[in-house]
């Protein structure tokens, strides 16, 4: 693990559709991806986004999660 500045990782949502941003909600601090309310596969089975990791210095990094 990185010390300092480059050891302070941050997330934020780089792209996430409508129906996935009504459903799912990021900490910023920690990357985790929470429910907000119940998943009705009536509504869609699957989510879509996309989660920029950055750290305190220059690096970041994305990821797509279905």
């Amino acid at each position: 693990a990185d010390e300092g500045v480059n050891g302070n990782v941050k997330y934020s949502l780089k792209k996430i559709t409508e129906k996935a941003s009504k459903i799912l909600q990021l900490d910023i601090d920690r990357g985790d991806i929470k429910l907000v309310r119940s998943l009705d596969f009536e509504e869609g089975d699957s989510y879509e986004m996309v989660v920029q990791a950055h750290d305190g210095g220059a690096l970041s990094d994305t990821a797509k999660v279905i």
